[in-house]
């Protein structure tokens, strides 16, 4: 089994074209368990793990519900942002400045065949990083992502989840708000909740600003903990 993980940061990259990057990734691991299952071929399969953060998008889940987006187009583009129709699970979420995008494309074959598990180890990487800066994020039952103060009126999301996985390859991940505008949120009933609010890490910190960079090191500290998984830094490809 192959713990390495090839990790990059993108940088500021438009969606779509980290979208068909994911995919050629995410392709490129498929053929080689297809080989391998009909010719024996025994080839290593690589895994991957990008950050990255988009211009302004709202993306919808294969089972989303596009009444969940409360713009039409020509709100969208006086607010600068785009839209698109995803392969991923989930319902309707939001991308912008100052949220890091995680995206970990992995042989689940090289580390454990549970999706469940995998989320809730994504979801247990954001939560140990929370704890970093003396906040107790939260799951809460039947909505993927972390929360803070689930069970209270004032339950709101600081990081929403959306994968998909085939022949145990995944792609998409997770979303954490940082220094995020939250104003973007008021244009869509995340995820298909109602009723239930978004925040972000500077606001919880009652700070301008966090540093996004401190944050990634923690985030992949405990993605290396959790998986067992062995990072190599990686140039950016795309």
């Amino acid at each position: 089994m192959n713990k390495k993980v090839a990790f990059q940061d993108l940088g500021q990259r438009d969606y779509k074209e980290t979208w068909d990057y994911q995919e050629q990734l995410f392709r490129e691991i498929v053929d080689a368990k297809i080989k391998n299952r009909r010719e024996a071929a025994n080839l290593e399969t690589p895994n991957h793990f990008l950050f990255v953060e988009h211009p302004h998008v709202y993306t919808l889940g294969k089972s989303g519900d596009i009444n969940n987006l409360l713009v039409n187009e020509a709100q969208l583009k006086a607010k600068e942002a785009t839209f698109y129709k995803i392969n991923r699970g989930g319902d309707i979420t939001y991308h912008g400045p100052g949220q890091i995008v995680g995206y970990p494309i992995l042989d689940l074959d090289n580390f454990f065949t549970d999706i469940h598990k995998y989320l809730r180890f994504l979801e247990e990487m954001v939560i140990l990083t929370l704890a970093e800066y003396g906040l107790k994020g939260q799951r809460s039952d039947g909505e993927t992502g972390v929360w803070l103060d689930v069970g209270t009126p004032f339950a709101r999301k600081i990081c929403a989840m959306g994968v998909r996985a085939s022949r145990w390859v995944t792609m998409h991940g997770f979303a954490l708000n940082i220094n995020t505008d939250l104003g973007y949120f008021d244009l869509m009933i995340p995820c298909g909740i109602k009723d239930k609010a978004v925040t972000s890490l500077n606001v919880e910190l009652g700070k301008q600003e966090v540093d996004m960079e401190e944050v990634k090191q923690k985030l992949l500290k405990h993605f290396q903990v959790l998986f067992e998984a062995e990072l190599t830094s990686q140039k950016s490809e795309v």
